[in-house]
């Protein structure tokens, strides 16, 4: 490794390096590599619940729980950990974070001293396998409005289970078809024939031997599209009883007279309160998204590095793939953007770990801030993972649809992040819900039309909210040039300041549509509608100067010279192969001229070209051991 490609892995790696490079170092290459032969379903789950045991044999998993309950209470390292497994096998990724993740965090954060006590040194170890019992057949992004109930009976002091339909079922959840024995059951929770919404119940769903326990249904989701290694399935309950104490009882608690008692009386803001202590496994997916984007990209890069095809005329030699101009702009501009998403992820970790450490004594706004910088950053990364594992396919040609090679398997296997821990268009709504002027006064009515009412009473400008480098970002915006400027495109406060111009433009616009909702006898649900593309399209524009604001602050952190010039260079072509991509819009509305438009692809091109001869010190900066690479794509045919 040259003392470059160190300095940007240093740059990349972030505040928990120390924990990427124990995972680099220390899991035993041959046991959690990705299988290097096809494997059958069942061979594939018992491969994978073997490696979940020698995770916990590690230690590592421990890092994501409280100190006293025998974990270690790094939150972000425990992220950053589950997210270098996504270099590996995201089969591996997923059935630990759903185990760990999912399932521990609605213990470790839903529950009380009383259920750390009982479950989550057992959670720690893998000895009691879990799951997370969320989504069911007819509710997915709804998930206030579940059909499973949890009733209260006061005769046995029992809560009372049950699926009362088809559409009620849960269905889709990992762990449950295989290996779970006790699930996280999110249902209505009903006391004295009064619902007070969603709540978690745990519910043992197997015994000791594996068999099912009375009154619960367990089916097989058999073979999906990817990720294999993960055993999804579906639960019907009939009239499950458990003891009132399995409740998880932090945001609402039933007393042995039925009597239930909450810290967060309104029932709308109890519901987002819950849902956001959560909020791990939604940054846990967009981090495996950009691990496997990275991965396909280094493979895609490499071959191309080697890889030849056509001879100039007069030429003895074929040309190597990435020397062409429309294969650099294929590979580049997507590993500008892993770049600026690894180092936006980066921050939203940070972010993560000082507010759940925080706990009840976190600032409301800090918590609503994290939510929907969490929702944002999964929606960008999880749809460029599937837009660059395609393009790194193609770029490899007939050898990118080979097994041997991961890339099939990178596609398959993370086609599904783009819809699970939240669609991403679903996402990129609340995160415009977040983005208008006074949201906090409005947290207690979020369904839809609330956000129209709101946006119809409250418009009066946005807020733009800086990330981590609000000085140097400031500083750059007011130096920057006008759209005609002898400065060109390169220069960064100009692009900072498009950004920003763009995402305030869309946001005041969105609200001025919204407006329409305070006249008479409007018809609330389609004015929200009407404007629902508008909607995300200003998240999408306050993601997007969010990710470059964090390219930004990560250069400004970079200690080594050579990779903070290395870094400008790939910054800017982040920064001018997204606003190429949006010309259009920027045409349209003014912000640039036809004549800076070509300015823009001109140096994106020449940006191509400059970045061609660092192309590999750039991928080998991600630092993936070559064990978790294994293809034939790396190496030239001798």
């Amino acid at each position: 490794m040259t003392d470059l490609t160190t300095a940007l892995q240093t740059c990349l790696d972030g505040r928990w390096a120390a924990i990427r490079d124990e995972t680099r170092t220390e899991l035993d290459a041959e046991r959690f590599a990705p299988p290097g032969q096809w494997l059958s379903l069942e061979d594939y789950r018992a491969r994978i619940a073997d490696q979940v045991q020698g995770l916990a044999e590690t230690g590592h998993p421990a890092r994501g729980f409280p100190v006293e309950s025998g974990g270690n209470g790094d939150l972000g390292g425990s992220v950053t950990a589950f997210e270098m497994l996504g270099h590996a096998d995201l089969s591996l990724m997923v059935k630990a974070g759903v185990h760990w993740g999912l399932f521990g965090g609605a213990v470790a954060n839903l529950g009380t001293e009383r259920h750390h006590a009982a479950y989550l040194p057992s959670i720690i170890d893998a000895s009691l396998p879990g799951c997370f019992a969320m989504t069911e057949t007819g509710h997915g992004s709804d998930v206030q409005s579940l059909g499973t109930t949890a009733t209260y009976d006061p005769a046995t002091d029992e809560l009372v289970v049950n699926t009362p339909d088809v559409r009620s079922r849960k269905d889709y959840i990992g762990g449950a078809a295989r290996d779970g024995r006790l699930a996280a059951v999110f249902a209505q929770l009903v006391t004295n024939g009064e619902s007070h919404g969603v709540h978690c119940v745990l519910v043992p769903i197997r015994d000791e031997d594996g068999n099912p326990m009375p009154g619960v249904t367990i089916g097989d989701c058999g073979q999906k599209a990817g990720l294999a290694g993960v055993d999804n399935g579906r639960l019907t309950f009939d009239q499950v009883r458990v003891p009132r104490t399995n409740l998880l009882n932090r945001y609402g608690d039933i007393d042995e007279h039925g009597t239930y008692t909450s810290p967060i009386e309104n029932q709308t803001r109890r519901f987002f309160t819950m849902l956001g202590t959560l909020v791990r496994g939604r940054i846990s997916v967009a981090g495996g998204a950009g691990a496997a984007t990275r991965t396909a990209l280094t493979l895609a890069i490499t071959y191309a590095g080697h890889r030849r095809q056509f001879a100039p005329p007069g030429a003895p030699d074929e040309v190597l793939l990435l020397d062409y101009r429309t294969h650099q702009r294929k590979l580049l501009p997507a590993l500008a953007k892993s770049y600026a998403l690894q180092l936006a992820q980066n921050e939203l970790v940070e972010l993560m770990h000082e507010v759940q450490l925080a706990g009840d004594k976190a600032e409301e706004h800090q918590q609503r801030l994290l939510e929907a910088r969490a929702a944002g950053i999964k929606a960008v990364a999880t749809a460029h993972a599937t837009a660059t594992i395609q393009t790194c396919r193609e770029a490899c040609g007939g050898a990118g649809y080979l097994s041997v090679n991961r890339l099939p398997a990178l596609k398959a296997d993370t086609d599904v992040f783009t819809t699970f821990e939240g669609d991403n268009t679903v996402l990129l709504q609340l995160v415009a819900k977040g983005l208008l002027t006074d949201y906090r006064d409005s947290f207690g009515d979020l369904d839809t039309l609330g956000m129209v009412r709101f946006g119809a009473k409250q418009f009066a400008g946005v807020v733009i909210e800086r990330t981590a480098a609000r000085g140097l970002v400031q500083r750059l915006i007011d130096s920057a040039p006008g759209r005609d400027s002898e400065k060109g495109p390169l220069d960064r406060g100009w692009q900072l300041e498009l950004f920003e111009d763009r995402e305030r433009h869309l946001l005041e616009t969105v609200a001025m549509r919204l407006r329409k909702a305070g006249k008479p006898g409007a018809d609330l649900f389609e004015v929200f509608n009407d404007a629902q593309d508008h909607v995300v399209e200003a998240a999408r524009a306050h993601v997007d100067r969010v990710v470059l604001e964090s390219f930004v602050a990560g250069i400004e952190a970079c200690a080594d010279p050579s990779a903070a010039q290395l870094l400008e260079r790939v910054c800017d072509l982040y920064a001018l192969s997204s606003i190429e991509q949006d010309r259009g819009w920027f045409l349209e509305h003014g912000r640039i001229t036809p004549a800076r438009s070509k300015q823009v692809t001109a140096s994106v091109n020449e940006l191509c070209a400059t970045l061609r001869p660092q192309a590999q010190v750039l991928v080998d900066a991600f630092g993936i051991p070559h064990a978790w690479l294994g293809t034939e794509l790396l190496e030239e045919p001798a």
